[in-house]
């Protein structure tokens, strides 16, 4: 006979509210955050000269300089397309390099940091990062950013 029978203890342990911390609710993560997080990682790769297409740059630089214009948000989302499931997710990237580098290693180097960075900062499963090179920067090309007409 155990101490705990012979005095009548009971040795159960009850738990208020019914379970771990973690199964007590629904975490959501929009898909601009995502976007956030994958044009931040991309962007930190070697050879990433810029994303989105030119057109997409140029007028997410007319919408950085108008007052209001919210141009801070798109500008880190730029090029970055995701869809958010309830643990998984798929990226498009749209990226212009530097005239020079690998584009394949640069595309792998993007894949690998945006699925990492995604992956440790949301706990969402990446199924796919397609990415769509669609310029070439070259060392004597301007950037596509409009002048601005005030002094």
């Amino acid at each position: 006979m155990t101490d705990s029978e012979r005095t009548g203890e009971s040795t159960s342990i009850t738990k208020k509210g019914g379970g771990a911390a973690g199964s007590r609710g629904r975490t959501t993560i929009a898909d601009g955050v995502v976007e956030k997080i994958a044009g931040m990682a991309a962007r930190d790769v070697v050879g990433v000269h810029a994303m989105g297409s030119g057109f997409s740059r140029t007028l997410g630089a007319v919408r950085d300089r108008v007052p209001g214009g919210g141009g801070g948000k798109a500008g880190v989302t730029r090029g970055v397309k995701a869809e958010v499931g309830e643990v998984q997710t798929a990226l498009d990237l749209e990226i212009v390099v530097d005239y020079g580098v690998s584009i394949a290693d640069v595309a792998g180097d993007v894949r690998e940091n945006v699925i990492a960075a995604v992956e440790r900062m949301t706990g969402l499963e990446v199924v796919e990062v397609n990415i769509a090179v669609s310029d070439v920067k070259l060392p004597d090309e301007e950037d596509e950013e409009p002048e601005s007409r005030l002094q």
